[in-house]
């Protein structure tokens, strides 16, 4: 039987999300715990981090375990190695292995690889920590996930589609504002469209006008306009964004109480103003702190047959 990993969000079923998000609150009144005792994870990043790379550290040492970080260039998969020979050998030593790579295939290869469970902590296509955090933020504080207005705004890139695959698994009515050649992934659209006929619940529309998607939003999602691996088009892209800044006015245009969420880092004064990531609609430091108590919630699922209650 293959190990229980985590390479989109729909790996953990919709029916044990609550009790996940339950366990992340839990654990981040109580911080310390057991459950990873006499378990070494291996944290692999080919792509540069802060979040993801803190967040797993600190969340591995806090349930009793131990965190073996690797960099493409601190390793041998800077000189070539295949990505499955060093699943194979992380596998002998971990219990577990995080990967924040590129293309998603690489993730999936590691994973079909390994004998021990695999955690996407970000790929080109899809950042399920993050928004599975961001669900979490959003539960925390409107008491609900449901009934709420979502609302992205900017690049259809990672961030994008795994929202867009959460608005299908929870049934959400959710607005994407993505400029022309920008939109998400078409064939991601399709699915979660579908899985929502069957819920018989949520909608998702694209859009080109971002402050028309902004009205009435009760959850204002923005990120970065050029992702890691994208900086030789960022020129091209600050351009096709004019209009996408998240600021006073939009935020204005937005439902009473909306909230502003950023997965961070953030560039002020392109994809969202200073006053606005600073100021009082902002949960993006909320956001960002909820990172380590998501992610050992994830880290107590795959190594659990249910999360913990």
């Amino acid at each position: 039987m293959a190990p229980r990993g985590f390479l989109t969000l729909g790996d953990v079923p919709v029916a044990q999300w609550p009790a996940l998000w339950d366990r992340a609150a839990h654990l981040k009144q109580h911080r310390l715990a057991t459950t990873l005792a006499g378990k070494s994870v291996a944290l692999v990043f080919e792509k540069a981090s802060t979040r993801t790379r803190v967040s797993f550290e600190v969340g591995v040492y806090e349930l009793g375990g131990h965190a073996v970080v690797l960099s493409s260039q601190g390793s041998q998969i800077a000189r070539g190695e295949p990505i499955e020979d060093t699943a194979r050998v992380l596998s002998g030593y971990c219990h577990a292995i995080v990967l924040r790579t590129f293309g998603q295939e690489r993730v999936a290869a590691l994973a079909r690889a390994a004998s021990v469970p695999v955690i996407n902590g970000l790929s080109d296509q899809h950042h399920p920590c993050q928004v599975a955090t961001d669900l979490f933020t959003v539960r925390e504080h409107f008491g609900r996930i449901e009934g709420l207005r979502y609302v992205w705004i900017g690049d259809g890139n990672n961030m994008a589609n795994s929202w867009i695959e959460a608005a299908g698994m929870f049934g959400l009515d959710l607005v994407l504002a993505c400029p022309e050649g920008f939109a998400p992934d078409a064939l991601l659209v399709t699915a979660a469209r579908s899985a929502q006929a069957r819920l018989g619940r949520g909608s998702i529309a694209l859009t080109t006008d971002p402050r028309a998607a902004a009205a009435g939003g009760d959850v204002l999602s923005t990120d970065v306009w050029a992702s890691m691996g994208q900086e030789d088009d960022a020129a091209r892209r600050r351009v096709a964004f004019v209009g996408y800044c998240v600021d006073g006015a939009m935020v204005a245009r937005a439902a009473k109480g909306a909230i502003v969420l950023h997965c961070l880092p953030a560039h002020r004064g392109e994809e969202i103003t200073g006053d606005v990531l600073d100021g009082p609609s902002s949960l993006a430091w909320i956001q960002a702190e909820n990172r380590l108590h998501v992610g050992k919630a994830i880290l107590e699922h795959v190594f659990s047959p249910s999360p913990r209650t």
